[in-house]
């Protein structure tokens, strides 16, 4: 049932408000009936809400449809996937072992798994476990995400060992750089130490104690939820994010077993909401007693690694940070003065936003069962003016000028691209372009030959596989069976006599998402026996 949630607090209002130093604000007025209108205007089925001021909810309901033309409403109990939102109750369960000392934050990651290898082997020797959670490992942006998107075929502990043949971006602890595969590496850590995968532990020993009876940690048990968010996305359009927005297939988009400790929870806005409780009171329980120790709370918010600021063009500048830095599983950053926790989360059909706002003591969650950023990123800011003070703007319009001009811009360079295209090649038959390509860290791709030409398969990633089409010179465009899967352009590189040296690749789409990483991989050629 969709509902809002006014819940009693330990002290009268009247009392709290009286309080130095405390201030009660309801969320804005017409809140709700403004989020409905926006969700109709972004086109997005539905879309879930939880506000929490200090320590109780306010508001926690939901609005829209499960599944576009489906009556089944949203509402407080509906389960979305909240992606990389999720990293940090993968930090959390690692609090629980700190906790109990059997582990610590600093401790070496090989002491816990003696197999684990980085590709220098100083960086493995060195690699601690807070190297692990705050991307400053010298891996580049999202690099080995392709072991997992769109889907996996490998085991986590696999992935993990992979990493040992990822050349790095730049050295260990110098950079920042966005990546999930080492959180692949903290889950594992978890079966180390504790003997129960951290779909088990994190279940049993996190979300459980803190009062997430329905939250769920695998694709089955999500799928096996009747009150459940389907995914939406615009994908029949010439790039993602073109095109009405339509049901995606849950077969076929979801965050592979191996990823899950980097994306895999999912969560109710009812559930969001104790989260926020939770993370508020610094590990303490809304009802009494500890999820995890005071200690530990302020270690998942102090700043590791610096991040660039975001080149954010107008209209949206005003919403950039003046600092921007990555903690334990949380982004920590400025909102016009005002410090800022927060975490977003995107899989495909689904987007999230968590954010704390500590010395206001006010935290909100907002999960959508579509990838309309805007929705997200606007309500975002309009309940950051809100609780700071500030007049409000339509954030939401600005945002959605925004995105509007980035894919009209997408469109743009990849049409014009394939205008400009010069109608050369290829230089050899397509016979001799057949063959199996092996990269290091992510395995075989094979080229073959059928009567309508070549085809490829990505055979580490189950059913990723479809046509080559020639692009130009000795460059070809993947068109995957599965449209919902960002194409690459691939090009195979000659040696003097015709041979091909090695393949490489790049996402079609100037606006793939980074987890696309074709561009990482070096494909050599596998000499048939």
């Amino acid at each position: 049932m969709i509902q809002t949630l006014r819940r009693v607090v330990a002290l009268p209002a009247l009392i709290l408000a009286a309080l130095p130093g405390v201030a009660l604000a309801d969320p804005p007025a017409g809140f709700v009936e403004h989020v409905e209108q926006l969700r109709q205007r972004s086109g997005s089925p539905g879309i879930a809400i939880a506000i929490v001021e200090h320590g109780e909810p306010v508001l926690v309901r939901g609005w829209g449809v499960r599944e576009t033309g489906k009556p089944a409403p949203v509402d407080a109990d509906t389960l979305f996937q909240i992606g990389s939102s999720g990293k940090a109750f993968t930090v959390a369960a690692l609090a629980l072992l700190v906790d109990r000392g059997q582990l610590g934050w600093d401790d070496k990651v090989i002491d816990h798994m003696p197999w684990f290898r980085m590709y220098d082997p100083w960086v493995t020797n060195e690699m601690t476990v807070r190297d692990l959670l705050t991307h400053r490992s010298g891996l580049g942006l999202g690099q080995g995400d392709l072991l997992f998107v769109p889907r996996a075929s490998l085991s986590r502990e696999e992935t993990v060992r992979r990493l040992r043949y990822m050349k790095p971006a730049t050295s260990f602890r110098s950079a920042y750089a966005y990546d999930n595969i080492l959180y692949t590496a903290a889950g594992q850590l978890i079966e180390e130490v504790t003997g129960k995968r951290w779909e088990s532990f994190i279940v049993d020993e996190l979300l459980r104690p803190a009062g997430m009876d329905r939250a769920t940690a695998t694709n089955e048990s999500r799928l096996a939820t009747a009150n459940r968010a389907h995914p939406h996305a615009r994908v029949s359009g010439v790039i993602r994010g073109d095109g009405p927005i339509t049901a995606l297939d849950e077969r076929e988009v979801y965050i592979s077993a191996n990823a899950a400790p980097a994306g895999g929870l999912a969560l109710s806005a009812e559930e969001l909401a104790r989260w926020l409780q939770i993370q508020l009171g610094h590990g303490a329980l809304p009802e009494g007693g500890r999820l995890y120790s005071e200690a530990a709370a302020k270690e998942m918010w102090a700043p590791v690694t610096p991040m660039p600021l975001p080149a954010w063009p107008a209209p949206i500048d005003a919403a950039r940070p003046s600092y921007n830095s990555y903690a334990l599983g949380w982004t920590v950053e400025d909102y016009h003065g005002v410090r800022v926790i927060e975490h977003g989360g995107g899989v495909y059909g689904s987007i999230t936003m968590v954010v704390l706002l500590p010395d206001q003591d006010v935290g909100f969650a907002i999960v959508v069962n579509s990838e309309e950023s805007e929705l997200r990123r606007g309500l975002m800011y309009e309940l950051l003016d809100h609780y700071t003070g500030r007049e409000p703007v339509d954030w939401y319009g600005r945002f959605d000028q925004f995105m509007n001009a980035m894919v009209a811009g997408g469109k743009a360079a990849l049409e014009g691209a394939h205008g400009d295209a010069a109608p050369v090649g290829p230089s050899l038959s397509l016979d001799r372009y057949v063959g199996t390509y092996h990269d290091p860290w992510y395995g075989d791709v094979v080229v073959g030959r059928d009567g309508a030409g070549l085809t490829i398969d990505f055979t580490t990633t189950p059913d990723m596989a479809g046509r080559l089409e020639h692009y130009q010179y000795d460059s070809f465009v993947t068109r995957f069976s599965d449209t919902g899967i960002e194409n690459a352009v691939v090009t195979f590189q000659l040696n003097d006599d015709g041979s091909v040296d090695r393949v490489k690749m790049r996402a079609e789409s100037p606006i793939a998402d980074f987890s696309y990483d074709y561009r990482d991989l070096d494909l050599r050629p596998v000499e048939s026996e």
